[in-house]
């Protein structure tokens, strides 16, 4: 009995720590305590446990919860367990540079697509989705990218095992619609999310390919709709797609088609 609550209690911290993670402006106790479903009296408590191992931060003034500095520096571990997010910054400043819009660095784990490395644009108003973020791979540019390098029969199998979870009106439904458009990526090279993410944000992607000849990961250029119109998309497709082939290069990586 005692494992259990014990497991319990670190499931529910875990979940606070992911709350506190995706707000930049931290929380209060009790709106942690009204998201999580907790009482204030045990979402402090576990909130003060975090604290003491440096996952969490109080900041007396504002009486706001934040991510701590150990909480950073697990993150960054993950990092660079991935060996190919340190290489991948200066290529994405590059694309931040050439196309003024914020680029993406992403990856496929569990079923999900995680943006693990972004370089913001210099723009007043830019579109960011924080690093750190998961969306459901069928409504992902990157995630498309990773997909088109899978046979037809691995994605049905996929899109049957996580299903369709539509974020806009413009989101993927169907696993037809969804070969349609991945057969669209493999024969432009460049993936595109139009508003399927978020309403008013565009992204174009491109697959970064292993040495093994398998999707590493992926990057993208994502910006507000408004900037992005049907042509700029297609050219930044195409710069897209030429630095992700040089971030392969550049790692060893070559396509499924060129392994022997």
């Amino acid at each position: 009995m005692a494992e259990k609550t014990g497991v319990q209690a670190v499931g529910r911290a875990l979940d606070l720590l992911k709350r506190l993670g995706q707000s930049d402006e931290g929380l209060r106790v009790s709106d942690l305590s009204r998201q999580s479903g907790l009482a204030v009296s045990t979402t402090h408590r576990l909130l003060t446990t975090l604290e003491l191992h440096g996952f969490a931060q109080f900041n007396s003034a504002t009486s706001l919860w934040h991510v701590g500095r150990e909480a950073f520096a697990v993150g960054a571990a993950f990092g660079k367990r991935k060996n190919y997010i340190a290489p991948a910054l200066p290529f994405l400043r590059r694309l931040r540079d050439q196309t003024k819009e914020t680029a993406n660095l992403g990856i496929l784990d569990h079923d999900e697509l995680v943006t693990v490395s972004q370089v913001e644009s210099r723009e007043i108003t830019r579109a960011i989705s924080a690093p750190g973020g998961r969306v459901p791979v069928f409504c992902s540019g990157m995630g498309k990218a990773i997909l088109s390098t899978w046979e037809d029969s691995d994605i049905i199998a996929l899109a049957k095992r996580v299903g369709f979870h539509p974020m806009t009106p413009r989101s993927l439904r169907t696993i037809e619609a969804a070969l349609e458009d991945i057969q669209q990526v493999r024969n432009k090279g460049f993936a595109y999310d139009d508003e399927e993410h978020v309403t008013g944000l565009r992204c174009v992607a491109a697959v970064v390919w292993s040495p093994q000849g398998e999707a590493a990961c992926a990057i993208s250029i994502s910006g507000l709709a408004a900037r992005m119109s049907d042509e700029r998309m297609e050219q930044l497709g195409k710069i897209v797609a030429s630095s992700a082939a040089d971030l392969s290069r550049s790692l060893g990586g070559v396509s499924s088609g060129e392994v022997h």
